[in-house]
């Protein structure tokens, strides 16, 4: 079983879901008023560190062999 393929697209799926809780959070992607999405900083918090763990996994399988 090829387990490099896997993990980089688990490392990068993390990695852009990071992201898009980071805009969230921060709110810079606009949600309808009845979200709870709404300027909470919290999920900023969380897809930084969804955002770092994907980019490690990124990382982790580029050397493997």
């Amino acid at each position: 079983m090829r387990l490099r393929p896997i993990l980089i697209v688990l490392g990068a799926a993390m990695a852009l879901m990071g992201v898009l809780w980071i805009g969230q959070g921060l709110g810079y992607i606009h949600w309808p008023r009845s979200s709870f999405m709404l300027d909470q900083r919290v999920w900023a918090d969380y897809g930084s560190a969804l955002a770092i763990g994907g980019l490690l996994l990124i990382l982790l399988a580029r050397r493997l062999r």
